[in-house]
């Protein structure tokens, strides 16, 4: 049932019914009008039969009647009423000449009739009957049921006055048969008229507003049109009417609506792609506490895929039995904010949950719980906290570098012109000059690796696989490997792990990769190569009694990890958290310089990657470098910029 046929159905039952209201006050009108014309016609036979009468009777003081005695003046009235030529013959008249009358009579006080149309009656009693006003005065309905029910006589009556005394009354019977016989034609008559209105305005009603309607289908194919983004008619192609106006105004919302959809899918997708790449936990929620949208990560939180989660409500996601739930649902419950509760997960990772109810103006529109490994975000600060101590320390060290430098450049030039003039003088004054000028130029390369430490790079970018990478470091990490007696091991995703040997250069030794098993990476290679290669002579060092060194590499979501795995003698847990910085080295006089890790971490940044590591104290030591794989590198970068 479409909504145009109940708008017309609706205009016709009222229109029909308004008139058949009509026609219904009609017909009341129509039979009360003819009911008051006999009543009247009645009232008026009445009076006239009652001004007869009263003619027919002399003043019986001048005649030879005992005036006094009560039964003789009733029996002299009597004579002279039924002498009364006139007054019978009006009698006559009344029942004959009428079509409503069905009878006439003059009642004497104790209601025996002295004179009535039907001969028979003079000298009975009359019986009481209904008075032609209550059928006069009844509802339309009853006055049907009267009418059309029971033959009935219904009386007029007016008091009769005879010798300037109270004597009886006259009385006019009105029939309903009579009056149906009268009214029926008439009645049957305006019902037909009546009928034939209800009809017509049936008809008329449901064409016009079906015709008043007819635009609406216009407008529904221009809202169709709107909502689906289409152009719509314009200003000059519209008609002038209201309904040309109408469409106007849809072709202009439909434009807006148009405008905001776009907006609104670039954005969706926007924000479909941050909700994807976010590593926390991320529940959006309305503001009875609905879940909207949610992140990708949230998945691993609750261990529920996302189609599960979204549209159902907080007491629906989480449990009371669970340490997440009997945490976040008094929250909700008692709208309190939850500011960076912690608590242990069912894999043993600590999670930091926070959540904040979102206001405006005062009003609750909704909440956002969020939900985040505390581990990582400890790490996150970590590097934070490196990377700022490396920013202090290189703003320190170029300073410092700038003011060295000088000095030394100046020692320098004046040690020479000693050397000069003292070369024909004592040897040994020489020989002490030649140490000094070694160590001045020892102090110069160490404020120069200072000075390029601390200097940007501009990077050679380019895609290469990073197996190759590590194959690169492998042979080149070769000679140190043999000397250290390390065995050096390729485990390569769809490449068979191999033992490196030092004394095998043979480029066609090596496998060519598959395109769909490549670990590609968008990286300065000479930077990375130097970045893996300083972590794999580390850990060459470290296994002072020789073992096996594993390079590692696969694919982890939009991330390529490469992992350097030696079995050395581990880093103790005290320096664990200062490896990465600058000139610290727990080699003591082994030759440590400090630098190596310091700027592997810094080549990874540059790269906007990141590096981490396990442990174990005389088992061996764990580095695992991140890097953007090649495709999500734009995505990445344009992230960072953010």
């Amino acid at each position: 049932m479409t909504r145009k046929f109940i708008i017309v159905f609706v205009i016709t039952t009222l229109f029909t019914a308004l008139v058949v209201c009509f026609s219904w006050v009609y017909l009341s009108q129509l039979l009360r009008q003819r009911l008051l014309w006999a009543d009247e016609t009645a009232s008026q036979l009445t009076n006239q039969l009652e001004y007869a009468a009263s003619r027919a009777v002399p003043d019986l003081t001048s005649t030879r009647v005992d005036t006094t005695n009560p039964k003789a003046l009733r029996a002299a009235i009597t004579n002279y009423l039924h002498a009364d030529t006139n007054l019978n013959d009006m009698l006559e008249s009344v029942v004959g000449n009428s079509r409503i009358i069905y009878d006439a009579a003059i009642i004497d006080p104790n209601g025996v009739a002295i004179l009535d149309t039907n001969p028979a009656l003079n000298g009975k009693l009359v019986p009481e009957r209904p008075r032609l006003s209550v059928l006069r005065d009844a509802g339309f309905r009853r006055q049907l049921r009267m009418l059309y029910g029971p033959a009935t006589v219904y009386d007029v009556s007016i008091g009769l006055e005879l010798d300037g005394q109270a004597f009886g009354r006259v009385h006019v019977g009105v029939s309903t048969v009579f009056l149906r016989n009268e009214l029926t034609p008439k009645l049957q008559q305006a019902a037909f008229f009546s009928v034939v209105a209800i009809f017509c305005s049936l008809v008329l009603s449901a064409v016009v507003s079906n015709v008043a309607l007819g635009p609406l289908k216009a407008i529904a194919r221009n809202l169709d049109t709107a909502s689906a983004g289409d152009l719509l008619p314009d200003e000059e192609t519209s008609a002038g009417d209201e309904v040309g106006l109408v469409s106007l105004k849809i072709a202009h919302l439909g434009r807006q609506i148009r405008d905001t959809n776009q907006i609104f899918s670039a954005l969706k997708d926007n924000v479909e792609q941050v909700m994807t790449k976010l590593q926390d936990g991320l529940m959006l929620f309305t503001r009875d506490s609905r879940v909207v949208l949610v992140s990708a990560s949230a998945e691993k939180f609750l261990g529920r895929p996302r189609r599960e989660i979204l549209g159902r409500t907080a007491e629906e996601i989480f449990s009371d039995g669970t340490v997440l739930g009997a945490v976040v649902l008094p929250a909700f419950q008692k709208q309190r904010q939850l500011v960076q509760y912690e608590f242990d997960a069912a894999d043993g990772h600590r999670v930091q949950v926070s959540l904040d109810f979102i206001q405006e103006k005062g009003t609750p529109i909704g909440a956002l719980l969020t939900m985040r490994d505390a581990e990582s975000v400890r790490r996150i600060e970590d590097e934070i906290e490196i990377s700022r101590r490396l920013s202090a320390s290189g703003r320190m060290t170029r300073g410092v570098a700038h003011e060295v430098k000088n000095p030394i450049n100046a020692i320098v030039l004046h040690l020479q012109l000693l050397q000069n003039k003292l070369q024909q003088d004592d040897p040994d004054t020489r020989r002490h000059m030649d140490i000094i000028g070694n160590e001045i130029h020892r102090l110069d390369r160490v404020v120069q690796i200072l000075v390029d430490f601390t200097r940007p790079r501009d990077l050679r970018l380019e895609d290469v696989d990073l197996r190759d990478i590590l194959e690169s470091v492998s042979v080149l990490a070769a000679p140190d490997a043999a000397r250290h007696r390390v065995r050096v091991v390729l485990a390569l995703p769809n490449r068979e792990a191999t033992n490196h040997d030092p004394t095998n250069h043979d480029p066609t030794n090596k496998k060519a990769p598959k395109e769909d098993d490549a670990l590609m990476v968008r990286v300065d290679s000479d930077l990375m190569k130097q970045a893996i290669l300083n972590l794999v002579l580390n850990g060459m060092q470290s296994m002072t009694a020789g073992g096996t060194l594993t390079l590692k590499a696969r694919r982890d979501d939009e991330m390529i990890l490469a992992e350097v795995q030696d079995q050395g003698c581990g880093i103790p847990p005290e320096a664990q958290e200062k490896i990465f910085e600058l000139y610290f080295t727990t080699k003591g006089d082994k030759g440590g310089s400090g630098i190596g890790l310091a700027q592997t971490y810094q080549i990874m940044q540059w790269h906007y990657g990141s590096v981490e590591f396990d442990s174990i104290v005389g088992a061996g030591t764990t580095f695992r470098l991140r890097l953007p794989a090649a495709v999500a590198k734009p995505d990445r970068q344009a992230e960072m910029t953010v």
